[in-house]
């Protein structure tokens, strides 16, 4: 099975910028959307074959999930539990047969960190409900998680320790899932490679390379050998971040 996933930054902005394209050419068993900053009803394109689940952000134009599926799944829910960060349409649970596919767009911890608390407090509901599923059936979990985990993961370590993405906090937090019994799949495949998913618009750096891998797939650890292929898709724009791509054999 093919997944992808993508902070489109805008999806009425993308649709404009390639977005349909890759979207009909990739073929995707499940696609994954952040960072929609729409509201379902103003969308104008369509995908046959596909059913779709949108968790939309109660402020327009900001945040929001998405999930195109092939398959009908068992069941789905938005937010944690039907309940938490349904504001800010950050989280889509889809239920299959065999796993659990979730859908998350993690809140910027801001400039200065000065929404750090809330994000610890996200980080602590996501790491518990992850862990209540995946003692029912395995998880995938795909998104914009907000965080370069490693120095590898980002152009200048030195330089942004204290900031939102590489503060000590933030990478702590994303150890202790990864400790809790999941896998970053493409440093997992890719222990030394060194390659982004997003890049800032400021000072050309995307044509520098000057970038963060925060857009990951994440699975858990029983499933990890499943997982056959993780590709960055940098050739691939129309946001400030890049599709990834995961190949599984499920």
């Amino acid at each position: 099975m093919k997944f992808v996933t993508w902070n489109t930054n805008g999806l009425r902005a993308a649709t404009k910028n390639g977005f349909l394209d890759f979207f009909r050419d990739v073929k995707a068993d499940l696609f994954a959307i952040q960072e929609t900053k729409m509201q379902e009803e103003q969308k104008e394109f369509d995908f046959e074959d596909y059913y779709e689940y949108w968790n939309c952000a109660d402020k327009k134009g900001y945040s929001g999930t998405l999930v195109y599926s092939k398959q009908e799944p068992l069941s789905v829910v938005y937010g944690i539990d039907g309940e938490l960060y349904n504001d800010e349409g950050r989280i889509i649970t889809l239920e299959f047969d065999g796993f659990y596919f979730v859908d998350v767009y993690v809140p910027n911890s801001k400039p200065e960190l000065a929404r750090l608390d809330y994000r610890m407090e996200y980080e602590d509901n996501m790491r518990d409900y992850l862990s209540r599923l995946d003692k029912v059936k395995p998880v995938i979990l795909c998104g914009d998680l907000n965080v370069a985990h490693k120095e590898i993961d980002l152009t200048n370590p030195k330089a942004n320790l204290r900031n939102a993405g590489f503060s000590i906090e933030e990478r702590t937090k994303f150890q202790m899932l990864l400790d809790a019994g999941f896998k970053d799949t493409y440093r997992t495949l890719n222990p030394d490679t060194v390659k982004y998913t997003w890049w800032s618009y400021r000072a050309a750096a995307r044509p520098r390379n000057v970038g963060w891998r925060i857009d990951y797939f994440v699975v858990s650890e029983r499933i990890m050998e499943l997982v056959e292929k993780v590709e960055l898709r940098n050739d691939i724009h129309g946001s400030d971040h890049c599709p990834v791509e995961m190949d599984i054999n499920l």
